[in-house]
């Protein structure tokens, strides 16, 4: 179907912009009332717990996650942790199991967070494509899976995945949705934080997750992950702009439950230096923006 993108979604339109000139005073009205959605990307990976996992078989089976790890991290606040969690276990695994499917029950604002999110997600695909890195069965770490949207196209390529979320809701669904295929390498997936995963992977990906994580957690999380990359680190967050917390801050002051107000920017610089600090420089970059969605992609390579 020539309407479908090599990884199976329609591919971006060409005539819609991209980047912050995009915005005009209409679209920074509907960003008033929208941008509770826009700023929560994909769901976390905070907290270990008990959850469904795939095996490679299709069987599913209960896999208890590692015990906290070093490092002590945590979230801004104790209940920033415990409100991610349970907003993803309850209304926003209902939200957003429905954004990351071909769900026809959604909103305008959803459509355009869906669709830059699944670019994210190809652009990743395609560079692992481009590398044959899944097809020769490296095994990949997948932080913050939310329902597979990578970690499933991931192991059909023939990667070895493993992949965790702080939501048993969108990990047993990710589990729910590889178990019917033929996957060409091996998926599991667990109830886990961030903090918790351990191990040693070819590639780590962490995937509209920092977004969940203030500024000054931000080099101990990156440095965390990074500890677990044998090769390849891949990450995407929200990226500070004048513009983008500007926009953060009118949607803050959108009627209706606060969202926005827990979505967390972070300066590219930043972050690029949390990853040379573990010995990890830039391969490749990218950049995703729709009207409601806009992700900074970095690919970083051991030294």
């Amino acid at each position: 179907d020539s309407t479908r993108g090599k990884f199976g979604r329609s591919p971006p339109n060409p005539h819609q912009p991209q980047g912050p000139d995009m915005y005009s005073r209409a679209t920074l009205l509907l960003a008033v009332a929208g941008a509770a959605d826009a700023f929560l990307a994909t769901s976390p990976a905070l907290r270990p717990s008990s959850s469904p996992a795939l095996c490679t078989s299709g069987r599913l089976a209960t896999r208890a996650a590692p015990a906290s790890a070093v490092l002590g991290l945590k979230a801004q606040k104790v209940d920033d942790k415990t409100e991610v969690r349970e907003y993803f276990n309850a209304e926003g695994f209902n939200r957003w199991s429905k954004i990351y499917s071909e769900s026809d029950d959604v909103n305008e604002v959803q459509k355009f967070i869906r669709s830059g999110h699944q670019e994210t997600i190809d652009k990743v695909l395609t560079w692992i494509d481009d590398d044959q890195t899944a097809a020769r069965g490296d095994s990949f770490c997948d932080a913050g899976c939310g329902v597979g949207s990578l970690a499933i196209p991931l192991a059909e390529m023939g990667g070895k995945v493993s992949a965790s979320d702080i939501s048993s809701a969108m990990a047993g669904e990710a589990a729910k949705r590889a178990e019917s295929l033929d996957l060409k390498g091996s998926a599991t997936f667990e109830t886990a934080d961030l903090e918790s995963l351990s191990g040693k992977y070819d590639t780590v990906t962490c995937i509209d997750v920092l977004i969940h994580y203030p500024t000054e957690k931000m080099d101990d999380m990156v440095g965390h992950l990074c500890g677990l990359a044998e090769k390849r680190f891949i990450i995407s967050f929200a990226p500070y702009t004048i513009f983008y917390a500007a926009l953060k801050w009118v949607g803050s002051l959108a009627p209706g439950p606060s969202k926005a107000t827990r979505a967390y920017l972070h300066a590219e610089e930043d972050v690029v230096a949390a990853l040379k600090k573990r010995g990890f420089k830039l391969q490749r970059t990218e950049m995703t923006a729709t009207n409601f969605y806009f992700s900074r992609l970095l690919e970083a390579v051991k030294e």
